[in-house]
C-alpha cells in the first residue's frame, strides 16, 4: 500500500460526437486536441490535468452531478463567444446570478470571474450586475 493520495488524471466528458465536442472546448480553452485513441479525443495536457472526450451511445440526461467552472475577466463578453461557437446560456439559472452555459451537447458550465467575488448563504452572487 502506498503512502501517496490519489491523483487526478484526467477529466473525461461522454459525447455523441467527441470530436465536434473536443473542438468546441478546444477552441474555448485554447487547448488543442493532441490525440486520438479509441473513443477518446484528447486536449493538449496543462497543469497535469487531461480532458477527454469519449464517444457513448447514450444521450445526456438530467443536470450534471459535477460541472467545469471556467474564469474570465469579461463573463459577459464571454457569452457572445461561446454562443458563436455553439454553445448556448441556460436561462433557467437566471436567479442565481452565475453565468451558466451548455456546451454543443448541453453540458453545463459556469462563467465566473477572474478575481474575487461575493457569495450570499444561498451560494448566489451579484457579479453579473
Amino acid at each position: 500500500m502506498t503512502d501517496s493520495p490519489l491523483q487526478i488524471n484526467a477529466l473525461i466528458v461522454d459525447a455523441a460526437d467527441p470530436e465536434r465536442l473536443a473542438a468546441f472546448w478546444s477552441e474555448l480553452l485554447g487547448r488543442p486536441v493532441v490525440g486520438r485513441t479509441g473513443p477518446y479525443v484528447w486536449l493538449r495536457r496543462e497543469n497535469g490535468l487531461g480532458l477527454g472526450f469519449q464517444r457513448t451511445g447514450e444521450p445526456k440526461s438530467g443536470k450534471n452531478r459535477m460541472h467545469f467552472d471556467v474564469t474570465s475577466p469579461d463573463p459577459a463578453a464571454e457569452q457572445q463567444r461561446v454562443e458563436a461557437l455553439g454553445g448556448r446560456r441556460l436561462e433557467e439559472y437566471d436567479d442565481g446570478g452565475f453565468l451558466v452555459m451548455a456546451d454543443p451537447e448541453g453540458n453545463e458550465f459556469c462563467i465566473i470571474p477572474d478575481g474575487p467575488f461575493e457569495l450570499d448563504d444561498e451560494g448566489r452572487t451579484d457579479y453579473l450586475r
